[in-house]
């Protein structure tokens, strides 16, 4: 049995909890409305930079304590920054409660910004950097999300660019530290075994001097085009990614968005993984996946083939669109679909780590708590009809775009790009 509790103290923190007795660790994480989207391109990798900088020294604790604290009692600490949000979080037994609190209010207070430790953590990230561009199947995201949102500041890497980066000083990291990582802009969560007051209580001890946010976020949402963009690049593969603007996470629609992304290519079953590369052999890895924000979305194709496969591939890519448009999913494949959803769903919240990330973004971006059994029952109310209308809403040819890095150029894909 588990038990949800938020309270919301005098600083503007939300702090939620849900209670699960028959487990003895816990899940607790800080998330800061802050990621590369609130970022200009000359402070680009800015959010993702104070992410390192934080865990690099505070006033009373080394890089050493910060890391060793948490080791000596067998826990984890990571975190994480992606466009809209950066996370804290640790997983610890239940009874270093107190100590994860201290530890993470400690560099979210009190973090040194040490020019020496910056100059070395920019060394760090730019071989980050690097490291994302020497893997195209993980650069050809960035690629494509910069043609994508065009000069909108969703556009920008999370990671920031070499340019960038080099030209961040520490007086700006500050600055978006102190605008950003105040009261009603955080929200902390913990999932686990733990008592709500007590959470409260300890949170209120080491974050309630925390001054107060102010302002809002203040940006319109990108209006995304047809593109078609090319890195031209000496690989053994090109690798593509095909987008469309997809739903908010707090669009009803997103969950007949669910269904379109299992059935097309969420899954080993899925019918571009056993059109693509069981039954033609054309690629090795083909998915379809989903990305929400809080006032757009995107729906996309990723795949990488042999360069003298692109036209193919893209054929049969488009081909599976065409037919999510045109015809019904038939009864079998409509509750395949939703189970699969549904079975992977209630898996996942196995772990206190889902549960307490779930628990932030349902109230970042929803504003309260959506139970497990309130998101099944979207699920299952869910259509043939409004799959089908979903797959046309997504898949238009105005709006999809390709971006591709390889042996190919632009004219070869605008060259095979097929009509939807």
């Amino acid at each position: 049995m588990s038990t949800y509790r938020k309270t919301v103290m005098d600083n503007g923190i939300t702090v939620i909890s849900e209670e699960i007795d028959r487990v003895r660790s816990l899940s607790l994480g800080v998330w800061v409305n802050c990621g590369s989207r609130n970022e200009e391109h000359s402070t680009n990798g800015a959010a993702h930079f104070i992410e390192h900088m934080l865990f690099k020294g505070t006033k009373k604790r080394t890089a050493f304590d910060i890391a060793s604290e948490i080791d000596s009692v067998g826990g984890i600490l990571n975190a994480c920054t992606g466009k809209e949000l950066t996370s804290f979080y640790v997983k610890i037994p239940d009874y270093h409660l107190s100590l994860a609190i201290d530890l993470l209010a400690d560099i979210l207070k009190d973090s040194a910004f040490d020019p020496e430790e910056m100059e070395k953590e920019k060394s760090v990230i730019l071989q980050e950097i690097r490291m994302v561009e020497d893997t195209p199947d993980d650069f050809i995201h960035d690629f494509f999300g910069k043609a994508f949102w065009g000069g909108h500041p969703l556009s920008l890497p999370v990671l920031g660019t070499e340019d960038s980066v080099r030209g961040i000083r520490r007086d700006a990291l500050l600055e978006i530290f102190e605008k950003y990582y105040r009261g009603g802009r955080l929200v902390l969560t913990a999932a686990g075994c733990l008592r709500h007051d007590e959470l409260v209580s300890l949170v209120g001890e080491a974050l309630g001097s925390v001054a107060p946010a102010e302002g809002g976020n203040g940006q319109d949402a990108p209006t995304p085009t047809a593109r078609v963009a090319v890195l031209e690049k000496d690989l053994e593969q090109v690798h593509m990614v095909i987008g469309s603007p997809g739903h908010t996470f707090s669009d009803p629609a997103r969950y007949a968005g669910f269904i379109v992304n299992t059935v097309l290519g969420g899954s080993m079953s899925s019918r571009l993984f056993q059109e693509v590369r069981e039954k033609r052999g054309l690629a090795y890895a083909i998915h379809s996946y989903l990305v929400s924000y809080r006032d757009v979305g995107m729906f996309g194709v990723y795949a990488g083939a042999g360069d003298e496969k692109v036209g193919e591939v893209l054929d049969v890519i488009f081909a599976e669109l065409r037919k999510l448009k045109a015809d019904l999913l038939t009864d079998k494949e409509l509750s395949s679909a939703k189970e699969q959803i549904k079975g992977r769903f209630l898996l996942s919240m196995e772990s206190t780590d889902t549960r307490m990330t779930r628990l932030a973004k349902n109230e970042i971006y929803l504003g309260r708590d959506l139970s497990l059994d309130e998101a099944i029952s979207n699920l299952e109310s869910v259509s043939a009809e409004e799959v089908r209308e979903v797959a046309r809403s997504l898949f238009k040819k105005d709006t999809v775009s390709v971006a591709a890095i390889g042996r190919v150029t632009e004219d070869d894909i605008a060259g095979n790009m097929p009509d939807l």
